[in-house]
């Protein structure tokens, strides 16, 4: 029996621990499970029942439920059998799972992964991952003042993310819409939201969450509206309320995030390609040449009496576009086309 407050370590598994090889695998599901068991909200048998067979563990739903009753009297486990399905998560004075093994190399990789996969991964996913996260951050951590600096714990004041423009907070997302929003996406299930747009009109909609999108401090939902074929984005912030559903969708095949976003959907444009010609100064062109705006931008000199350089790309039409060549001031010009250079004056 595991004492309370003590991590859960492999030699906390013994009792499960198989007397012929061909059982070895139900010690593998054994830490599955309490891998994916979170502290702070309840899982269900179904919902780890689906985790595990999408991690290739291919076991009946009873069998999940038998072994969930296990762990519950060996473990730190507590099940709330008020309603159907029952619900299971750590206790709040449990440690969790521990992992001894973690070097110091993992730990680094961890602390610097765990800011970029904020956004990146379900909320519950984060939640669950949060004992690994906190001993990483722990095995980095001196234990005393004269404790000697490795160069892992060096490396975490070595490195660091800029902003390209000027840094902005991230604004206010509503308690509870990014955990509904990422579960509906993960589990291909209807989200019902209560959203207001940039003029203040508010919307109830059922909608089809089919991507996420981290646009600097910003979180925009691309999806579809229930009853419409056009994907729309929505920005997170705006979403009063979110609640997933049990109703699941079949992701459609003609949706690709990577092609929503190329088309300049997530910036304010209607996905209309422009052959775009602008006349820079020659510092422009140095820049624009190190980091071209497009893969087939071509940047020769130009024949005016002002010099610099003609741009030639192929952009996205939209917004974002016309707000950069404007932040440009006098350094970049339109020369075509005339609805671009017409957008660019305002």
């Amino acid at each position: 029996m595991v004492r309370h407050n003590e991590p859960v370590t492999c030699h906390a598994l013994r009792v499960f621990m198989p007397r012929k090889p061909d059982n070895l695998e139900t010690v593998h599901i054994s830490l599955e499970l309490l891998k994916r068991i979170p502290r702070q909200r309840k899982v269900s048998a179904p919902e780890l029942h689906a985790q595990l067979i999408e991690a290739g563990y291919a076991r009946d739903l009873r069998t999940v439920q038998r072994q969930l009753e296990s762990l519950c009297k060996h473990f730190d486990i507590e099940c709330d059998d008020s309603s159907r399905p029952y619900g299971y998560r750590w206790k709040e004075s449990a440690v969790g799972l521990s992992l001894p093994g973690l070097t110091e190399q993992e730990s680094l990789l961890l602390c610097l992964a765990e800011e970029q996969l904020r956004h990146q991964l379900p909320a519950s996913l984060m939640k669950s991952f949060k004992g690994f996260f906190e001993q990483a951050r722990r095995n980095l951590s001196p234990v005393a003042i004269d404790a000697p600096v490795t160069r892992a714990r060096e490396w975490l004041g070595k490195v660091r993310s800029v902003s390209p423009t000027l840094p902005m907070l991230p604004p206010k997302v509503a308690a509870g819409v990014f955990e509904n929003v990422s579960q509906a996406l993960y589990n291909n299930c209807w989200l019902e939201v209560s959203y207001s747009n940039v003029g203040g009109k508010r919307t109830q909609a059922k909608v089809m969450p089919l991507g996420l999108a981290h646009q600097g401090v910003r979180l925009f939902l691309a999806c579809r509206f229930d009853g419409y074929s056009d994907t729309r984005s929505l920005a997170l912030h705006r979403l009063q309320s979110a609640t997933c559903t049990n109703l699941h969708f079949t992701r459609p095949n003609d949706f690709d995030l990577k092609a929503y976003d190329d088309n300049g959907r997530f910036s304010y444009g209607q996905g209309v390609q422009l052959r775009v010609h602008l006349w820079v100064n020659d510092y422009q062109a140095m820049l624009l040449s190190e980091t071209p705006l497009s893969t087939d931008q071509q940047l020769n000199p130009s024949s005016g009496e002002e010099g610099g350089h003609d741009l030639i790309a192929t952009l996205a039409d939209s917004m974002l576009l016309v707000w950069w060549i404007r932040s440009q001031g006098r350094s970049i010009k339109v020369v075509a086309p005339r609805e671009l250079a017409d957008a660019v004056r305002g």
